[in-house]
């Protein structure tokens, strides 16, 4: 959801539980050093407005290699995040790094894992920075999930979901035992939000009521 759009679901009773707010795209973000100085008055920005409206988290992204090596490009994520870090603290709002496969659907994307999402957030150790766990996008990097979260769940801010394969319903013919992966999500004691993030193949309201009945635990 943009800034333009953030007091939107106020009017009905709801939470936008992350927000864009100018963190770079997918492909060009945090991992170039000249990309941080956009990110950072986009952030001065909309970081205010996203605490305003009761935004929790704002995202934001690694960029692309591009040919650049993993250890480069985390020092350079650490530097950017080190510099926005202080506007999320002071506004009491979670920047979020998302975690993207790079098998399928974000080729050559960098935080493709979580030990390198890790890595960076754990140097730049800020309660406001972490990062965003797309489950549907590590559970075709990396599997594993439920110890995986278990073992980083001080590092990680919000979860999305999407069946595995096709990212569609929540439902049996997919790979993820989600009742599981969220039972262990609410032992771990998780607190924020898991937003479902599934690209709908039948009717889209009742696709949602499911997953909604399937990860209450």
């Amino acid at each position: 959801m943009q800034p333009e759009q953030y007091d939107v679901p106020r009017r009905y009773g709801l939470v936008c539980t992350m927000g864009y707010a100018g963190g770079g795209e997918i492909g060009k973000a945090l991992n170039r050093m000249e990309n941080h100085a956009a990110i950072e008055e986009a952030f001065r920005k909309n970081i205010p407005l996203a605490a305003k409206a009761g935004v929790p988290n704002v995202i934001t992204f690694s960029g692309n290699r591009a040919g650049m090596a993993d250890d480069e490009g985390a020092r350079n994520t650490i530097a950017g995040l080190n510099r926005l870090k202080k506007i999320a603290e002071d506004q009491g709002v979670t920047i979020c790094m998302e975690l993207l496969n790079s098998k399928r659907d974000h080729h050559d994307y960098m935080c493709d894992h979580t030990g390198w999402g890790v890595r960076v957030v754990q140097e730049v150790n800020s309660p406001n920075v972490k990062l965003l766990y797309d489950i549907y996008h590590m559970q075709i990097m990396e599997g594993d999930l439920i110890t995986t979260i278990r073992e980083n769940m001080k590092w990680i801010g919000h979860f999305h979901t999407g069946g595995v394969p096709g990212r569609h319903e929540l439902d049996g013919s997919q790979e993820v035992q989600w009742d599981g992966v969220m039972r262990a999500i609410a032992d771990a004691g998780f607190s924020g939000y898991v937003a479902h993030e599934f690209v709908p193949a039948g009717d889209p309201m009742d696709g949602l009521r499911r997953a909604v009945e399937l990860c209450d635990v």
